[in-house]
């Protein structure tokens, strides 16, 4: 088994691959992301498959996109019978762990992982249940606003950064029990995620990270659209999170980006730390590394803030491969979240004929080894709040195409125009191009019956969660397993054979 590499997945939250040094922004410190690539992969073309937490990640967990599995929104249930990537690797003799934030909504809060170390930042369950009937309607409880704006700067302690500091040294206390594993003879490659809040917002750091950035160096949004020029999902957003009445001052946004950058250097440091966990167990040399994340933050581009469109700060991420049989260098197909399955499959010499769903993402691995890929493409959907339709999105090539059926059209030629800021979908000279793509969304989607079953899900989801309220059911929210009488040293252990058993690296025969 040691022929096969472990695989470690290290997951951003709401992290743009524009505001880290390892994509070229010339003020953003991410040593430990910039090491990866500068020895890997780095694909600069990856989106997420929908630009919403949860949505994004069962997507990226079962390699199928979201209308497949009805994986809508933040209170969408991600049913136990859809096949991860965890089962999979499960299968191949892989020991399997998630540390951290994965936002599972239902009774299944393991998905295949044979180990979970933390519990979730989130709920577990449909209370965050949107309402296409009422699309237009703010649900306080949970919304965005814009308080994470105004009021964005330095904190000692945040209950995102008591997450990340659990997930990270969950994390790492799992991969040196790997280690001592190893030690006592077991030679099973491990695939650990470690999956950590930041840079999402509420834009609050660190004062350590805050004070790796200033003021003067912190640069504003390139484009920004007058309100009336919005295109009308845009305007929807920016009602929903109360962005449309509110006045923004220069400094505001200023100290958002900072904090959001420090952020950004934090989430790097526990990308450095689980590195260092791999080089101090041994295991550095035989992990395939992929540094990736669910969405990103359009962080004040285009006027918008945060996530839920199909923009390329709000829908790109980053992603990062190093280790064994990867390639140096850059990869420039579309590709997305989906693909991973299939990747992370074929990394442990599994054979994707024997999956037990269809998947909608291929194998990255020939473009992680340097090879040619036919395909040069990334599809995404948006079944959530401050929407009445589905939001569909076909980038290929250098083209986006974003259709939503009330509103007009977008078409965008990235190559030539990346802050997509020309809509060539009434443009005469591509009205061909357009037509084509309106063609195959109609071809891919019937709309209206999707519509129909988001409708529908929210309808039951809205039922259920009543009942759970009103005392009904056991609560899913995920309780890591502790047992302290089998923690460290116990009565009936002799001290001596637990300070060897947990002793790394372990004493050689003779001291």
């Amino acid at each position: 088994m040691q022929d096969r590499p472990n695989i470690v997945i290290i997951m951003a939250d709401q992290l743009a691959p524009h505001f880290t040094r390892a994509y070229g922004h010339k003020t953003a410190k991410t040593p430990h992301m910039d090491a990866l690539a500068a020895r890997g992969m780095r694909f600069d073309a990856a989106y997420c498959n929908s630009p919403l937490c949860a949505p994004s990640r069962f997507s990226f967990m079962s390699g199928q996109l979201i209308s497949r599995i009805a994986a809508y929104d933040n209170a969408t249930e991600f049913r136990a019978s859809v096949p991860t990537f965890a089962h999979y690797l499960t299968s191949l003799g892989y020991r399997t762990c998630l540390s951290g934030k994965m936002h599972f909504v239902g009774p299944d809060q393991k998905h295949g992982f044979q180990d979970r170390v933390t519990t979730d930042i989130y709920p577990a369950d449909f209370a965050w249940t949107p309402d296409w009937e009422a699309h237009d309607e703010r649900i306080d409880r949970w919304y965005h606003n814009m308080s994470a704006v105004t009021e964005s700067g330095m904190a000692i302690a945040t209950f995102q950064t008591d997450f990340d500091d659990e997930t990270g040294f969950a994390a790492r206390r799992w991969l040196i029990d790997r280690g001592r594993d190893r030690g006592a003879g077991d030679p099973r490659p491990f695939a650990l995620v470690a999956s950590f809040m930041h840079p999402h917002d509420p834009y609050v750091a660190k004062p350590e990270f805050w004070d790796m950035y200033s003021d003067d160096e912190i640069d504003m949004p390139e484009f920004v659209l007058p309100l009336d020029q919005q295109d009308p999902h845009s305007r929807r957003v920016m009602d929903g999170i109360q962005a449309s009445d509110a006045t923004l001052t220069d400094e505001q946004v200023r100290r958002a980006r900072r904090a959001y950058l420090a952020n950004v250097s934090y989430f790097d440091s526990k990308v450095g730390e689980i590195v260092d966990a791999l080089s101090d167990i041994g295991q550095l040399h035989n992990t395939v590394i992929i540094v990736t994340a669910d969405h990103g933050d359009m962080l004040g581009e285009r006027g918008l803030w945060y996530k839920m469109n199909f923009f390329e700060h709000s829908a790109r991420v980053p992603l990062i491969m190093a280790g064994p049989g990867v390639a140096r260098g850059r990869a420039g197909n579309a590709c997305s979240l989906v693909d991973m399955l299939p990747t992370l499959v074929e990394i442990a010499g599994g054979d994707v004929s024997a999956l037990g769903a269809p998947i909608d993402g291929r194998s990255l691995m020939p473009l992680a080894r340097g090879e040619e890929d036919p395909v040069d493409e990334a599809i995404g959907e948006y079944c959530a709040e401050m929407t009445p339709y589905p939001i569909l999105m076909i980038r290929r090539g250098p083209l986006k195409y974003i259709h939503c059926d009330p509103d007009p059209p977008q078409l965008y030629d990235l190559a030539m125009d990346p802050g997509e800021r020309m809509n060539l979908a009434t443009d005469p000279a591509h009205a061909e191009t357009a037509r084509a793509f309106a063609d195959e969304v109609a071809a891919r989607w019937d709309s209206e019956a999707l519509r129909r079953d988001v409708i529908a899900t929210q309808k039951a989801r809205r039922a259920l969660h009543a009942a759970m309220e009103a005392g009904s059911g056991e609560h899913w929210d995920y309780n890591p397993p502790s047992d302290a009488s089998q923690q460290y040293v116990r009565n009936h252990m002799d001290w001596t054979t637990a300070a060897a058993r947990y002793r790394f690296p372990p004493l050689k025969d003779g001291g």
